[in-house]
């Protein structure tokens, strides 16, 4: 009750103590309904986990079995392991390189690493993410992204990419985190700057994808000429010549985007393959953002030319004659499985979401409890006072 009601000498306004009194207790019933509102979202949430948890259950039983009955692998597949290898033998002799300290985490202590908040994010390095088909195509791709770019730590969010550095007060690195403080632990010194992208930071592509490729290739115009032909010489463009592991090919983003259309697409754009450097000179009209050829030529947007030998390049995409060949209905229930996978991480999301509201109007209901309760006590202790007095004033004037 106000303290004006308080200090008068009348007994306080009878009207203005329930409307009070119904006040809070309609503040107090509308908390009580957003409690249960939040209780059923919740509920509703968990009912949906468990469905996809026991589908999860089911996928994985029935992939268990297909691995288990698949036999040997063959003889391509071990090519493409071992070029896959090779590739990370070549990052390891980077020594001094970002890149070179997470592949020695995830090769030479991947039990460790797997725990780390510094690793848990990293996706891998550029080169390691993406095979080819032929070994001139690797060379010259990654002579055109160069090393920076093949040696770049790939994250799929921002928070990933903090903790792989952090700073003192004087914005100075601290040197004692993060991947430098690693780096001393495991005996590698870290030295000089290192590319990190961030994928869900990247602008993704906006377009459609290839009808029915498990690869998902970008549905890109491709150039023609005034016949309808494409020009002589042109393959395709560098971002769908790129293979990605199918665990990579979507929902790596919350918003369920996968690598070719965010780290290859913001890498090669519409960058144009074509068999020989003079079929990419012919092709210039068409070449709006750059084009490479399988024998060495390099030509980026707003015509700027690579001329001269090629560089020794040390690390370059693995080669492979296909990035898998599981069976499609294998190879669906892998991508379903996936999805789901990506769905019960919104969903942890949304759950975590509501507790927080939850708890929130929880902590509400119980301080409006508390006021109302206190509103009540004091005001029958007013009341039973002044009706105390009065009826001692009463019996001293009788």
């Amino acid at each position: 009750m106000r303290q004006k009601e308080m200090r008068d000498g009348e007994i306080p306004d009878v009207d203005f103590i329930k409307s009070h009194s119904q006040k809070l207790e309609d503040e107090l019933q509308k908390l009580g309904l957003k409690i249960k509102h939040h209780e059923d979202n919740l509920k509703f949430l968990k009912a949906q986990m468990n469905s996809i948890d026991e589908s999860i259950l089911d996928m994985q039983v029935n992939l268990g079995k297909y691995h288990s009955s698949a036999g040997a692998v063959d003889n391509n597949d071990f090519s493409t392991a071992n070029t896959e290898k090779q590739t990370i033998e070549n990052i390891l002799k980077q020594e001094q390189t970002a890149a070179g300290i997470i592949c020695q985490l995830k090769v030479y202590h991947a039990v460790q690493a797997s725990k780390l908040p510094l690793t848990k994010d990293v996706l891998g390095i550029v080169a390691t993410l993406g095979k080819v088909n032929d070994v001139n195509l690797s060379r010259v791709l990654s002579d055109y992204l160069g090393p920076e770019n093949m040696l770049a730590i790939v994250c799929k969010t921002y928070e990933g990419v903090k903790e792989l550095e952090k700073y003192d007060k004087e914005g100075m690195i601290d040197k004692s985190y993060g991947l430098h403080g690693i780096g001393k632990a495991i005996g590698r010194h870290l030295d000089g700057r290192y590319l990190v992208f961030c994928i869900e930071n990247l602008r993704p592509y906006i377009g459609g994808f290839v009808p029915e490729d498990p690869q998902r290739r970008l549905a890109l115009l491709k150039p023609r000429l005034p016949n309808g032909d494409p020009p002589p010489g042109f393959i395709d463009f560098a971002v769908n010549m790129i293979d990605v592991d199918h665990m990579h090919l979507s929902c790596i983003t919350a918003s369920g985007h996968g690598l070719r259309e965010t780290l290859f697409y913001n890498l090669f754009s519409r960058l144009q393959v074509y068999k020989t450097r003079s079929d990419m000179l012919r092709a210039l009209p068409f070449l709006s953002e750059g084009a490479i050829s399988l024998d060495g030529g390099i030509m980026k947007s707003g015509g700027l030319f690579y001329l001269g030998g090629r560089n020794c390049i040390e690390v370059i995409f693995p080669i492979s004659s296909g990035i898998s060949r599981l069976p499609t209905d294998v190879l669906e229930i892998e991508e379903q499985l996936k999805l789901l996978r990506w769905q019960k991480e919104r969903l942890l999301e949304d759950m975590q979401r509501e507790e927080t509201l939850l708890n929130h109007v929880k902590t509400m209901f119980s301080t409006k409890k508390e006021e109302y309760v206190k509103y009540l006590r004091e005001t029958a202790q007013i009341l039973q006072q002044k009706l105390g007095d009065n009826f001692g004033e009463w019996q001293r004037n009788n």
